[in-house]
């Protein structure tokens, strides 16, 4: 019997972006994905592609070379877990070369990442987001984000006034 036709053949799945493309990954690869893991566990084998109507393909394949990159990662197996990653505040140097995206790729890998149900991803990209505002002023996170102030000087000032607790010390 050839190499390839052994039982340790790598199974495939076929993932559909909302712009058609068709990508056949390693069911590995996908099961980074609580959301795909369960679809291929639910479904079984078959040669349908699964539709991603929420990701196009630019986002599709930068959250795949992500979970191809972060394979042999232990999977969240419970909220203490969570909760620890939650705190740790450092991103390690490939996930940080592999976010500094323009700010529009983040977010929609962001939003990937919450719908794929893929939560170090989220957790990594939301990370990168609080590194960026961090430090900064609510008129400079404006700039950065291109949000509009829509409160008058006295409701600032209010909302300054309930809020000087959390002002740095």
């Amino acid at each position: 019997m050839s190499a390839s036709t052994t039982s340790e053949q790598i199974q495939k799945v076929t993932l559909k972006s909302r712009d058609e493309k068709v990508y056949k990954v390693d069911v590995a690869v996908a099961s980074r994905s609580i959301l795909l893991k369960n679809m291929i566990e639910d479904v079984g084998e078959s040669d349908q592609a699964i539709p991603l109507p929420n990701v196009d393909e630019k986002v599709l394949k930068k959250v795949l070379e992500w979970c191809e990159h972060h394979i042999n990662d232990p999977l969240p197996t419970s909220d203490e877990e969570s909760q620890r990653r939650h705190n740790h505040a450092e991103i390690d140097d490939w996930d940080q070369k592999f976010l500094n995206v323009e700010q529009d790729l983040l977010f929609e890998i962001i939003l990937a990442a919450n719908y794929l149900d893929i939560k170090p991803l989220l957790d990594v990209g939301c990370k990168t987001v609080a590194n960026m505002i961090k430090g900064k002023t609510p008129d400079e996170i404006r700039k950065m984000f291109n949000i509009v102030n829509d409160f008058t000087k006295e409701e600032e000032e209010q909302i300054r006034k309930e809020n000087e607790w959390a002002e740095d010390r």
